[in-house]
């Protein structure tokens, strides 16, 4: 069984990353899944975000989803909101996402069958691009996210798994299991203050792939509770048919699942200089 994950980054003098691998079933699952990746190409190995000052994110997450709004409504005008760099206009083009792309592998909206391939993949740019925008809005913590483009959703984490090994801590340099469903957990809508809340909309954590995610930064979630329970209260009626009844329902809760712990070996404030260099993952390899 490997006990590191290492990540290289940036084409010219790489750095390489190691994590130590944790001991725990959820990290066995993802190390199955991991097993299968290299059928599918990495997706977007540039998803970093909070590495540049706050004028080159902004510029850089408007320039994305500007693009993909242009590719799309060239081939069909469906985003019909002007654009605004705003949180109500971010959750509208996430609906647009939702409505057009369809849910996880099952892309099977008259739309995404007739459009043509670069408009397909600026939909599916669209949804990055929103969370670029909004992560900009916010804190904007250090991170980088890896994902497999195409790389089937089809495993199921256990409820109970669940409440047993997740944490609403973050964690400077953990690797965590990346959320692989297309929709929000209620800290997302609760967050947005989404009024596009639907079936489509509110998809809590169930799926898992050999996606994830590296924070840099601490975060206590218990702080985001009371406002994820005043979101579910003002929205009763529809969180009580799908049998949540409060923010603490494990299928409510902020939960993170660990898989891996950086081995440090530079300072904090050094590393994060490093990576803002090579914002780009060349490589991913467990040993």
């Amino acid at each position: 069984m490997p006990q590191h994950l290492l990540i290289e980054l940036g084409h010219d003098s790489p750095l390489t990353l190691r994590f130590q691998l944790l001991a725990n079933p959820i990290t066995e699952l993802w190390l199955e899944r991991m097993s299968q990746r290299d059928a599918w190409p990495l997706d977007h190995p540039d998803r970093f975000y909070g590495f540049g000052t706050p004028a080159e994110e902004t510029a850089r997450a408007i320039d994305m989803i500007k693009q993909c709004i242009e590719t799309i409504n060239s081939y069909e005008y469906i985003i019909r909101h002007p654009f605004t760099f705003d949180q109500n206009c971010l959750n509208y083009l996430h609906n647009i996402f939702e409505q057009y792309h369809g849910l996880l592998d099952q892309q099977n909206t008259r739309f995404w069958h007739r459009a043509p391939v670069p408009v397909r993949e600026a939909l599916a740019s669209l949804n990055i691009a929103v969370h670029r925008c909004e992560s900009v809005l916010g804190t904007n913590p250090h991170r980088f996210v890896c994902t497999w483009y195409g790389m089937p959703k089809t495993q199921q984490l256990d409820p109970v798994l669940q409440r047993q090994h997740g944490t609403m801590k973050i964690r400077f340099g953990t690797v965590y299991l990346n959320y692989a469903e297309i929709g929000k957990t209620v800290e997302d809508l609760a967050h947005d203050n989404d009024q596009y809340i639907g079936d489509d909309a509110f998809r809590p954590f169930d799926h898992y792939s050999a996606d994830f995610n590296v924070a840099f930064y601490n975060q206590d979630l218990e702080s985001k509770t009371p406002s994820m329970a005043k979101y579910i209260q003002e929205h009763q009626e529809f969180f009580l048919a799908r049998g949540i009844e409060n923010v603490y329902n494990t299928r409510a809760l902020p939960l993170r699942f660990p898989l891996a712990q950086l081995v440090e070996t530079v300072s904090r404030s050094t590393l994060l200089a490093e990576i803002a260099q090579r914002q780009h993952v060349t490589k991913v390899t467990l040993e």
